[in-house]
């Protein structure tokens, strides 16, 4: 059993069949038992990709509400679509979590996937190219109005013109993630403009292939690997019937990616996400969420 541990646990919190109230709470609770991190994700839908699953709350909102409900935490978001997110009003709400939990906020921004919802809001979603390359745009649209005091762009998707982003963050250089495992584009970008990079659910093999990309990119782009951290989503299941419990028909899809066995177990396999060049460890969980089971996951870490 290997003993290596990533600098930080975290945990990523749907927002998909629950409430405001359950949220909060479920954020203090994390926050007591000793993670380091605690993430939302954007989504107007459930993740399922079903046209009637609807039941989810807004991203930015409960970005805030996560903000002002904790108190140590890093605050994230893995990660705000850049197809219904225009990176310029979403850096100034960024801004504004950041100042609510006093310098505590990280984002993240992805190019899109969840069709079932742009269909559903009329919202274009346009092919991959152009997916990537507004997402490619707009990270530098974030970092400019996130980072330096005045920001002017020309693209073919966002155009900033002496743009200021008043008041500033709190942080001087509020950390911006891309998400996504594409090895082409997504990873490449990543390594020109992201401070971190996060995938979920892939085993610590793929993950160790996919930062060995990064890296390259890294290379070729003149950049310090080391700038960039590294986060794995992974799931948690104790037993066979919590993984099913929890992903449903999508069990099988993410199985590779899930924590479970024993205590044990668990170590060795956040070890071999760590020995792949994992940072950070970020447990993903779904309503409804299985409060015990991060707990005992917290003892057996020592987190507390």
């Amino acid at each position: 059993m290997t003993s290596s541990l990533p600098t930080v646990f975290g945990v990523h919190t749907g927002l998909q069949h629950t409430t405001t109230d359950t949220l909060q709470s479920l954020w203090q609770r994390i926050e007591e038992f000793g993670f380091g991190w605690i993430s939302i994700w954007d989504h107007f839908y459930g993740a399922t990709g079903k046209p009637d699953d609807a039941e989810c709350l807004e991203a930015v909102t409960m970005h805030a509400a996560l903000a002002i409900s904790t108190s140590r935490v890093r605050c994230g978001s893995l990660v705000y679509s850049v197809g219904y997110r225009h990176p310029a009003v979403l850096a100034k709400a960024i801004t504004t979590i950041d100042h609510l939990s006093n310098g505590r906020a990280d984002m993240g921004i992805g190019a899109g996937w969840a069709v079932v919802e742009y269909n559903a809001y009329g919202i274009e979603f346009p092919e991959v190219k152009t997916r990537m390359d507004q997402l490619e745009e707009g990270i530098q649209v974030l970092r400019g109005l996130l980072h330096d005091d005045v920001t002017s762009f020309s693209g073919q998707h966002f155009t900033m013109t002496a743009a200021r982003n008043e008041p500033r963050p709190v942080q001087a250089k509020l950390p911006i993630w891309i998400g996504g495992g594409g090895e082409k584009r997504t990873l490449k970008i990543a390594a020109h403009y992201a401070d971190g990079w996060n995938v979920p659910f892939i085993t610590p093999e793929a993950f160790a292939h996919k930062n060995a990309v990064l890296d390259q990119h890294c290379a070729v782009a003149g950049r310090n690997p080391a700038q960039i951290r590294r986060a794995i989503n992974v799931g948690l299941a104790w037993t066979e019937e919590s993984l099913v419990a929890q992903f449903g028909a999508l069990a099988p899809m993410v199985r590779g990616g899930v924590l479970s066995g024993s205590d044990e177990q668990i170590i060795d396999t956040i070890g071999r996400y760590v020995d792949a060049g994992a940072d950070q460890v970020n447990i993903a969980l779904r309503a409804p969420f299985d409060v015990d089971a991060l707990e005992r996951f917290s003892t057996a870490l020592h987190l507390i």
